[in-house]
């Protein structure tokens, strides 16, 4: 399974700006949809859009294996 690590990276986005993130804020830099980034948060087997994940690595600066995490299926 592939785990999308969103809360992670706006957690260490917070930290980092001293600052709370709302999806909203996402939502409006992004051009995703706020249920879609609920969505991205919270359901473990979502199929994100390459082009969404584009979008989150271009927000938080970051490289796509800092987004996603394979875990093994047990």
């Amino acid at each position: 399974m592939i785990r999308i690590l969103l809360r992670e990276l706006v957690a260490k986005k917070e930290i980092a700006e001293k600052r709370r993130i709302r999806l909203d804020e996402i939502a409006e830099a992004t051009g995703i949809s706020k249920t879609t980034l609920s969505k991205m948060q919270s359901v473990h087997d979502y199929n994100a859009k390459t082009e969404n994940l584009n979008r989150l690595c271009a927000y938080f600066d970051c490289k796509i294996q800092d987004l996603l995490e394979y875990m093994p299926d047990s």
